[in-house]
């Protein structure tokens, strides 16, 4: 009998190495326009070698990044690829008021349609950081116009999840007429505790055969697609090294050298497309809003 195949998300954040949250107490924002950018030459190679692979991804750009690079902007979305919203100067949701969070919202879904001329319907935090501390930003993400999320990891990690949240995705009703698709970061269960598989440092950090394995678990056990993501500097081994604590640098630089080969190969043993299309092709489990603020408040999460 024919194996189904089942199509996953490809996402990219769109950002530059000096604004990650790794480096954040190095690198201050208002250096940002001092430094050299690596973030168009990084993304262009990943246009390409995702064009070589004929496939189309999701790019969650940064809005101070579509600011200033407007005509990579415009190069994502001419090649056929969605364009969604990672914030606008990846500041982390909890130490941002909720009115200053709806801000740097709007403005950076309006810098992103504006430059594009194609309507934002996704959405991913800086860090992942909808947590216990801001499940309010779901409202103001779904007030703001977004049709889905890709921000609670359902992992326990210092910066960010929610441990005991949903790891396929599921249309998350908030009330008040407001919902979003919540498409989470992909985990594994190992030995009781969900393990992050979807890419980024953890595609660096663990042997690439232990990555494929757990991504086709979750596609041929739970029948359900994975999401993957990285980030342009992750196949950019050359970038300035920053001084700054060792698991910050452990957490950035480990493995860069790796990190193109290996993407290179998964793109030739998995099928992916883009977030929205996985999510508009799906028929997923409905989650109340309370359901996650009832995981936020048990002890030790």
């Amino acid at each position: 009998m024919q194996t189904e195949i089942i199509t996953n998300a490809m996402t990219v954040d769109v950002e530059d190495y000096f604004q990650v949250a790794a480096l954040a107490s190095a690198i201050d924002e208002s250096d940002w326009d001092t430094i050299k950018p690596r973030v168009d030459n990084n993304t262009n190679r990943i246009l390409e070698i995702f064009e070589k692979a004929d496939i189309r991804a999701t790019f969650f750009v940064l809005g101070w990044v579509a600011e200033r690079h407007q005509g990579l902007v415009r190069k994502i979305v001419d090649a056929g690829h969605e364009l969604a919203c990672h914030g606008f100067s990846h500041k982390l949701i909890y130490d941002q008021s909720r009115s200053e969070f709806a801000a740097e919202t709007a403005r950076a879904k309006n810098v992103l349609e504006q430059v594009s001329g194609t309507p934002v319907h996704g959405y991913r935090a800086a860090s992942y950081s909808v947590t216990d501390r801001s499940l309010w930003a779901l409202d103001v993400i779904a007030e703001t116009g977004f049709a889905y999320d890709a921000s609670i990891v359902p992992a326990r990690h210092d910066l960010y999840g929610i441990p005991g949240a949903k790891v396929s995705p599921y249309r998350l009703e908030l009330g008040n007429g407001l919902s979003l698709m919540e498409f989470p970061p992909s985990t594994i269960s190992i030995l009781g505790h969900n393990v992050s598989i979807g890419g980024g440092g953890y595609f660096r950090i663990f042997p690439y055969a232990f990555s494929r394995w757990g991504m086709r678990k979750i596609n041929e056990s739970r029948k359900q697609p994975f999401a993957f993501y990285l980030h342009p500097w992750e196949i950019d081994p050359e970038q300035p090294r920053v001084r700054t604590n060792w698991k910050s640098r452990f957490r950035h630089y480990h493995n860069l050298h790796r990190f193109e080969p290996r993407l290179r190969r998964l793109l030739g043993e998995f099928h992916f497309g883009t977030m929205r299309s996985v999510v508009e092709s799906g028929t997923f489990e409905t989650v109340q809003i309370r359901e996650l603020e009832e995981l936020t408040a048990l002890p030790g999460v």
